[in-house]
């Protein structure tokens, strides 16, 4: 976890899982570094909103997998859910739902795993629940909401998620760096 410059109620926190997609963000607005996975981006954002004045807007940013064939360019998520979760089942067997996906307004659904996605069988069980897949996107979501700060959730597609994804992704993260930049600069 690494925390760059100063959380205040009247400023958005982008929250990036790595510094590797945080490269071309100026020191406008604070940077929350969580690490890769949904433990430690749940981890970073409660340790960092609880020690902190709560930002106005907590503004997730990173790469995301396509699910479908042609899906490009910067998304802002409208739904998101953990795809290695089985909340159905633990519904059926308890009774509870946990894990539910969260609603976040009009766009396209995420889904959420600690698994890169990179090859093509698992690329199409979940192309039938989502368009993009991350590693942290419900996570941040989910943690926002519970401590009462607004979210929203920006991804930009870096790879297919199907064979070959980690090459494609590690050519393309600094390319999508300079994007997610871009964003901030014309939407924040």
């Amino acid at each position: 976890m690494d925390l760059r410059g100063t959380i205040s109620p009247d400023r958005p926190l982008l929250v990036l899982a790595i510094a590797e997609e945080a490269a071309y963000l100026d020191a406008e607005f604070p940077v929350l570094l969580t690490g890769m996975g949904k433990i430690n981006a749940a981890a970073a954002v409660a340790a960092t909103l609880a020690r902190s004045p709560l930002p106005s807007v907590l503004v997730n940013l990173g790469t995301a997998g396509a699910l479908h064939p042609g899906w490009t360019g910067t998304h802002e998520i409208g739904s998101v859910l953990q795809h290695d979760l089985d909340t159905e089942f633990i519904r059926r067997l308890t009774g509870q739902t946990v894990g539910a996906p969260l609603d976040l307004g009009d766009g396209p659904t995420l889904a959420t795993g600690d698994r890169f996605i990179a090859d093509d069988e698992a690329r199409a069980a979940l192309s039938r629940r989502a368009h993009l897949v991350d590693m942290e996107g419900y996570a941040v979501a989910s943690t926002a909401h519970a401590l009462g700060v607004p979210v929203r959730v920006v991804k930009q597609v870096s790879d297919e998620a199907g064979d070959g994804a980690e090459r494609s992704w590690q050519e393309s993260v600094d390319g999508c760096a300079r994007v997610l930049a871009g964003w901030v600069r014309d939407n924040l």
